[in-house]
């Protein structure tokens, strides 16, 4: 129950909700136990004359059941003193009418009010997920699958919504109906409702016994959807690879399986729920059939106090106790998956951040002076990705990391604006320690432009201003000039305002590129990571990209990360690294001068 409260506490403040929930069905209660209350006046005053309670004065009025009862026998009186025996049972059943109608009202508003807790739990509950995606670090999205986060925020929500959720108005209203109905049914017959109670313990095992399994069977559920939303999620973005390498049989099987697996898994699980509510009703009429037989013989052998329209209305409140068990039946069986669903959700929620500000963070305003790679080491798990780095960058020079694949170039970029922190040593920005200032004013002296270019399913005039607000549209022009979009963008269906498509798939691959630099243009940061910037492109392309990156890196300080070595020919500083280590370091003539690494990777590039 750990997770059902916690899930419970998305919805605080509970002020909002909890004191008017509980005057809504308490009044319902109330409302619907008076039905069958009225049962037992109705059969004693018209076929028992004997028993007749008789009341003769208006009483005094009180906030009491007393009291509304005195009220009901007085005016059964009069109209039994001067009218027929029908007109009382009229009057009996207007009584009766108007307190079915008030309890479906209080019924109702206690709905609303559950329906208002459940939305704002529900939204909290993507809020917080959704928080999590845009902030964790890299490292967090290193260690989940795509698929597994997308069921998520998705299914998981939704089953903690379907289950949770709509129990709650089961969990907190019914138990309070069936403790009102047995209240009634002890002051009626105390022996009777004794002799019923041994028969509840039976149904409380059965549907434990099936809660039990269909939560073992909802954990699997959840994990086979995650797979089968990761191998959609994959389908989508590799279709050209899958496609080109006549794949499509072998991801088909593979979607199969997971596919198969899972429909099985959830036509048992949907079987055990549905199972919960015919046992549940067959148990309860069992259980009255029994209080028939019983209370029925205790009337006939004359050894028992109760009457027959007390017998009557026993009967009525307990088929009322029928619906509210088999609810509750049902929803003890539904809350397992839902619970197992909510796990899911706060282990996400849960997961700490490891890249966070210090309660003390200092502002950075601007940058002034260098960048200083301290004797940096950074390790992923146990393997060691860097190994005492020292490297310093001035501002205003272009430096560049070359190296093999997995030399660490592209993990030293990340450390700069804070996507993992380093694990031994520090990095310094005009002498401050990056975990020492507010990492938002850190990354706000940054842009970036990597291999892939990263675009969103927006306006071209979004993308270019991603992020900022009250933006002047010239301001937006001008970056796309100065990154050689402007020509192409004007001849797209709507200029700026042309909605680009996922991931930007309505552009080539050199008009995305350059869209990302008009983005980094805009921006206009003091420091510039540059990843891989043109190793996609066409030789066309390259060179409209080259030229916007050039006019990009103009007083600006850069690193850049590049495979194509002619473009870093006029680098201020060329950083070699091989192995997570700092190798060799200069310009391009020193570096060929020293016949090592780098001039290896050059003759293997063979270029002059």
């Amino acid at each position: 129950m750990k997770t059902f409260f916690r899930l419970l506490s998305l919805s605080k403040p509970y002020h909002h909700y909890v004191p008017e929930y509980i005057v809504y069905v308490v009044l319902y209660t109330i409302f619907g136990l008076m039905n069958f209350t009225l049962l037992i006046p109705l059969m004693n005053q018209l076929f028992e004359t004997g028993k007749r309670a008789v009341v003769t004065q208006l009483p005094a009025f009180t906030l009491s059941f007393t009291y509304l009862k005195d009220v009901f026998y007085y005016y059964m009186h009069v109209l039994l003193t001067n009218y027929s025996e029908f007109i009382v049972l009229v009057y009996v059943c207007v009584v009766l009418f108007i307190t079915i109608i008030l309890k479906n009202i209080f019924g109702y508003l206690s709905q609303k009010v559950m329906t208002r807790m459940r939305v704002s739990m529900v939204r909290k509950m993507r809020e917080h997920l959704f928080h999590q995606f845009s902030t964790q670090s890299l490292q967090f999205f290193h260690d989940e699958r795509k698929g597994d986060l997308l069921s998520t925020i998705s299914s998981d929500v939704v089953e903690v919504e379907n289950s949770v959720v709509t129990s709650l108005q089961t969990i907190f209203r019914d138990p309070l109906v069936i403790i009102g109905t047995f209240i009634s049914l002890f002051l009626i017959s105390k022996e009777l409702t004794f002799f019923t109670l041994v028969f509840f313990p039976v149904s409380g095992f059965i549907i434990s016994s099936v809660s039990k399994k269909l939560k073992k069977k909802s954990n699997l559920s959840q994990n086979l959807l995650g797979r089968i939303l990761n191998i959609s999620e994959e389908t989508l973005s590799g279709i050209r690879i899958i496609k080109a390498f006549n794949a499509e049989k072998f991801i088909s099987r593979k979607f199969d399986s997971d596919n198969m697996a899972f429909a099985r898994t959830v036509k048992s699980i949907q079987n055990q729920r549905e199972m919960a509510s015919p046992v549940s009703e067959i148990l309860g009429v069992m259980v009255v059939i029994v209080i028939m037989l019983y209370g029925g013989n205790l009337i006939l052998s004359g050894s028992s106090k109760l009457d027959a329209g007390s017998f009557i209305a026993y009967l009525g409140f307990y088929f009322q106790i029928l619906a509210p068990a088999k609810s509750i039946g049902s929803a003890l069986t539904a809350l397992p998956k839902g619970l197992s669903a909510g796990e899911r959700v706060l282990r996400i929620i849960d997961t700490p951040n490891p890249i966070q500000d210090k309660p003390n963070a200092q502002p950075l305003a601007s940058f002034n002076k260098e960048i200083v790679y301290n004797n940096i080491t950074f390790a992923y798990k146990e393997h060691a990705v860097l190994k005492n780095v020292q490297l310093t960058i001035p501002k205003g020079r272009m430096v560049a990391l070359v190296g093999k694949s997995g030399a660490g170039k592209s993990t030293m970029a990340d450390l700069l604006p804070r996507f993992y922190d380093v694990t031994s040593g520090s990095i310094l920005v005009d002498g401050q320690d990056i975990r020492d200032v507010k990492m938002h004013d850190l990354r706000n002296l940054m842009g970036m432009v990597s291999q892939e270019a990263i675009l969103f399913n927006d306006t071209v005039f979004n993308n270019i201003a991603f992020g900022q607000h009250n933006v002047d549209k010239e301001e937006v022009i001008k970056a796309a000039r100065i990154a050689n979009a402007h020509e192409f963008i004007i001849q797209l269906e709507n200029g700026y305002d042309t909605v680009i498509g996922d991931r930007g798939m309505k552009l080539s691959g050199g008009q995305r590129q350059r869209l990302t630099i008009a983005r980094a243009i805009f921006k206009n940061p003091p420091i510039l990571i540059l990843d891989e910037a043109t190793s996609a492109l066409d030789t066309e392309s390259e060179k409209l990209v080259q030229e916007a990156l050039d006019k990009l890196m103009e007083n600006r300080t850069t690193i850049v990360i590049a495979h194509r070595l002619s473009t870093i020919q006029h680098a201020n500083e060329i950083v070699v690294l091989d192995k997570g280590e700092i190798k060799e370091k200069g310009t391009h003539e020193q570096l060929i001068a020293n016949d090592g690494i780098y001039r290896k990777l050059v003759e293997m590039q063979e270029f002059k």
